[in-house]
C-alpha cells in the first residue's frame, strides 16, 4: 500500500507541474507580446519626431542650394564663361569673345538689339545669343575686333542704376550685393561736378582739423569787410538786421552777387565780389 501511495503522489506532483507550466506559458507569451507592442510604439514615436527635423533640414538646404547656384564674380562684376566673359559697371556692360587669330571684321556677325544679342562668325555656329537682363541703348552700343583675335562689345545700359544679375537669359546668376562700383577719378569729371566735389572735400578736411569751412570763411570775411566800412552800424544793430542790411548793400553794389555766390570755389574771397 505504501508503494501505491507513493506512486499516486508522484503522479499528482507531475500533474501539478504540468498545470503550472501550462499556466506560465500564456503569461510569458503575453508579456513578450506586450514588450513587442511597446517597442513598436516607441519606434513609431521616434520616427514621428525625426520626420519634422528631416523636413526642416531639407527646407534649410534650399537657400544653401540657391546660394551655391550663384557663380563667383570676376574682377569686373561679371562672369567668366567658357566661350566669353563679361564685366559691368552701373553705366556699361563689356563682353569679350575670343576668336581664332587672324579673324577679320567682315567675318564677324554681331546683331545688337534693345533686348537681344546675337554674335558669332559668319558660316559658323553662333557663339552667344540671348535676351539681356535689361534693355540697352542700341545707338550707344558698339562692337570692335581687337588684335584680330577678340570681339569686344560695349553695351550702354538703359537703366544705369542697377547691376545686372546675368548677361543673357539661361546664364548663371551672380550675387549683385557683392558688386563693387569703380572709384572714379576727379580729373574724369566735368568742370561743374569737379568744383562741387573739390568744395565738399575741402570742407570735410577743414571740419576734421577744426577749421572753418568755405562758407564760414566767406561769412567771416564779409563781417570783417563791413566792420571796416561801418563800425558804428555793426556795434548798435542786431545780428538779424545786420545780415539783412549787408545783403542789401552787396546786391546794390553787385547785382550778380547771388549768382557769383553759387559759383564760388574754395579759397575765393569776398573781395572778388
Amino acid at each position: 500500500m505504501a508503494i501505491i501511495s507513493e506512486v499516486q503522489e508522484d503522479e499528482q506532483t507531475m500533474n501539478n507541474q504540468e498545470i503550472m507550466q501550462k499556466n506560465e506559458e500564456p503569461s510569458s507569451s503575453s508579456s513578450s507580446t506586450e514588450i513587442k507592442d511597446e517597442q513598436k510604439m516607441n519606434n513609431q514615436e521616434i520616427m514621428q519626431k525625426e520626420e519634422p527635423s528631416s523636413s526642416s533640414s531639407s527646407s534649410d538646404d534650399k537657400p544653401k542650394k540657391e546660394e551655391s547656384n550663384k557663380r563667383v564674380l570676376n574682377k569686373g562684376n561679371g562672369l567668366d564663361m567658357d566661350k566669353y566673359s563679361w564685366t559691368q559697371n552701373l553705366q556699361d556692360v563689356t563682353i569679350n569673345i575670343p576668336v581664332p587669330q587672324g579673324t577679320r571684321s567682315k567675318s564677324v556677325s554681331c546683331e545688337i538689339k534693345k533686348n537681344h544679342l546675337k554674335v558669332g562668325l559668319k558660316g559658323q555656329p553662333c557663339i552667344l545669343e540671348g535676351d539681356f537682363f535689361q534693355s540697352v541703348k542700341v545707338v550707344d552700343s558698339v562692337w570692335t575686333l581687337e588684335d584680330s583675335k577678340v570681339i569686344s562689345i560695349q553695351l550702354t545700359k538703359q537703366n544705369q542704376k542697377d547691376w545686372w544679375k546675368y548677361l543673357v537669359q539661361g546664364e548663371p546668376e551672380i550675387d549683385t550685393q557683392k558688386c563693387e562700383p569703380e572709384t572714379s577719378k576727379i580729373s574724369d569729371l566735368d568742370s561743374e561736378t569737379r568744383s562741387v566735389v573739390e568744395k565738399m572735400m575741402f570742407d570735410q578736411r577743414q571740419k576734421e582739423m577744426g577749421l572753418p569751412t568755405s562758407e564760414e570763411t566767406q561769412q567771416q570775411e564779409m563781417m570783417k569787410k563791413f566792420e571796416g566800412q561801418f563800425p558804428d552800424f555793426m556795434k548798435t544793430t542786431s545780428e538779424e538786421t545786420k545780415n539783412q542790411e549787408m545783403m542789401k548793400m552787396l546786391m546794390a553794389q553787385n547785382p550778380d552777387f547771388l549768382k557769383n555766390m553759387k559759383n564760388a570755389k574754395p579759397g575765393d574771397g569776398w573781395q572778388k565780389y
